[in-house]
């Protein structure tokens, strides 16, 4: 995408990155009422409208400051109330509800690199629509692909901090449950000394190429 200028970067990347992060919440919610706990749904959180959602800095900031940097996308929303009380097993069914985000990350990249295919399938006699679903489905590809290995991390509060501690025994899922207060501030050291990216870049081409190969894109 080096060849397209920066609103056309800016129209290619919006969409992807909205979707990524308003269903990755919305199935976190979905699966909790589904699992005993109607908390997002009586906060109005179970839509697919992105205003509900929408966190300032996570939604529109740093994905907004990574675009103009030509950095890699990517960002956060709200995060949905999840009340585990009412939940019928709690500690089981907390990391159900927190596999659910990257779970929806991997299914929203399959469908957009299904758009993607489209697009090179159409490519010929309709450029005019097809370039655009190429950018448009491999940065839906990106950006989902992205999210779920950033939040599948097993460090709390992402949602592999979570999964880990509802699948450890007691002990050890109270101390990894301890580093929550820090779990930003080490992201954030992580992602500063630019450790996060060697974290995760393995993984995301693993993943990305599965999405590829499963759909044939080249």
């Amino acid at each position: 995408m080096e060849d397209l200028s920066q609103l056309q970067r800016i129209s290619v990347w919006i969409l992807p990155v909205i979707f990524a992060i308003t269903v990755h919440e919305v199935a976190h919610g979905w699966v909790a009422k589904k699992l005993g706990d109607p908390t997002a749904q009586r906060l109005g959180r179970l839509t697919l409208n992105p205003i509900k959602h929408i966190d300032p800095i996570g939604t529109i900031l740093v994905p907004g400051l990574l675009l103009l940097l030509g950095g890699f996308v990517f960002g956060w929303a709200k995060p949905v109330p999840v009340t585990w009380e009412n939940l019928k097993h709690p500690k089981r069914d907390m990391a159900l509800v927190a596999a659910a985000g990257p779970g929806a990350n991997f299914i929203m990249a399959i469908l957009w690199g299904m758009v993607a295919k489209v697009g090179m399938l159409s490519f010929t006699g309709m450029q005019w629509a097809a370039q655009p679903m190429v950018y448009m489905g491999l940065a839906g590809v990106a950006i989902n692909i992205a999210l779920m290995v950033l939040n599948l991390l097993p460090l709390p509060p992402l949602d592999g901090g979570r999964v880990m501690t509802g699948l450890l025994p007691g002990p050890w899922a109270w101390q990894l449950s301890r580093l929550e207060p820090y779990g930003f501030f080490i992201l954030l050291a992580l992602m500063v000394s630019g450790l996060l990216g060697r974290i995760i870049g393995p993984p995301f081409v693993m993943v990305q190429n599965l999405v590829f190969s499963l759909l044939g894109v080249s």
